[in-house]
């Protein structure tokens, strides 16, 4: 079956000077990223802040080129960014932006901004339209008239998706869509979203640095370390039995009273993007790590046994661990 979207071998390169006078440095912030989405269903995509999350979004939907590597929508090829069928294309796929009070314009009414995406792609874009969109979202229809700073921090949000479901796109690229909102509003918000995907059979791209929001939305997850996706699979198998060391550490910080074992503590910092390590970016920080992993990147494969893709030399079996993770 063909996927909704599918992404390969994505790399996105950034050059940025070292000081004044510095020469410039090229800094790979997305590493060859491949991942597929089928209609109806959410993948999520998790790693710590700057691992590349939010740029393999941006991407997805055409908002940046990629440098390497294509990105495939509906079976056919994303159209130039900027042009006439790419602009016809983006009512197909939307995003949810983070901060919601700065994804809206605090000058205009809710209603007039729910309106906007309608009228820059033709549709009819009246005031019963506007409203039948905040009712789907739990808006009322008089706070239309209600500007962004008069509404809570999950209103303002649920505006925002009623102006990316305006157009009945068929994907939604959330990019940490509740990590700007209350713990209490964050669960109202992805039951929304469930909803609202059931309803529609919208399929999401859900980025979070949150593994258990990240396990309540989705149908497979893929992890992110400095630009590469180093695990994916099912939920239940990557979140309650992760593979790859770095999945483990992240996983280990969730508080669990019925995990065993310790937390994971990495030992030094990330390393810098713009003297990437040779072969497996994460061997510098990894318990695990053998003298091949200093050598040579592996490769996002199949694992023997259970299937789910993984880049680890040590959980493919392909080399064997020196110590125990701590």
């Amino acid at each position: 079956m063909t996927p909704l979207l599918e992404a390969r071998e994505l790399v996105r390169r950034y050059s940025m000077r070292r000081g004044m006078l510095g020469r410039p440095v090229e800094v790979r912030a997305v590493n060859g990223v491949t991942l597929r989405l089928e209609a109806g269903r959410t993948l999520g995509l998790v790693g710590e802040s700057g691992c590349g999350k939010s740029t393999t979004g941006r991407m997805v939907l055409g908002l940046e080129a990629p440098d390497e590597g294509d990105v495939q929508f509906e079976g056919a090829p994303m159209p130039p960014p900027g042009s006439l069928p790419w602009r016809r294309q983006r009512a197909r796929m939307q995003m949810v932006y983070q901060d919601p009070l700065g994804a809206l314009d605090r000058r205009l009414p809710i209603g007039v901004q729910v309106a906007e995406p309608l009228q820059i792609h033709g549709l009819p874009a009246d005031a019963t339209r506007v409203h039948a969109l905040l009712r789907q979202v739990g808006l009322r229809p008089d706070q239309a008239e209600r500007y962004p700073h008069e509404l809570s921090g999950g209103q303002r949000q649920r505006a925002v998706l009623a102006r990316a479901l305006a157009t009945d796109p068929v994907l939604l690229v959330c990019d940490e869509p509740i990590s700007a909102l209350d713990v209490s509003i964050q669960a109202q918000v992805m039951n929304l979203l469930v909803e609202l995907q059931q309803q529609r059979g919208i399929a999401l791209l859900f980025i979070s640095h949150d593994l258990r929001a990240v396990r309540q939305m989705s149908h497979r997850v893929a992890v992110m370390y400095l630009g590469r996706i180093v695990e994916e699979g099912e939920p239940d198998a990557v979140l309650h039995d992760p593979a790859h060391p770095y999945a483990q550490a992240l996983v280990s910080a969730i508080p669990d009273p019925t995990r065993r074992g310790n937390r994971i503590v990495l030992q030094g910092d990330p390393p810098n993007p713009a003297a990437r390590p040779s072969g497996c970016a994460f061997h510098p920080r990894c318990p695990l790590a053998v003298s091949l992993c200093a050598r040579q990147a592996p490769a996002l494969k199949p694992r023997p046994g259970d299937g789910r893709l993984v880049a680890c030399h040590v959980a493919q079996g392909e080399a064997a661990p020196m110590r125990k993770a701590a």
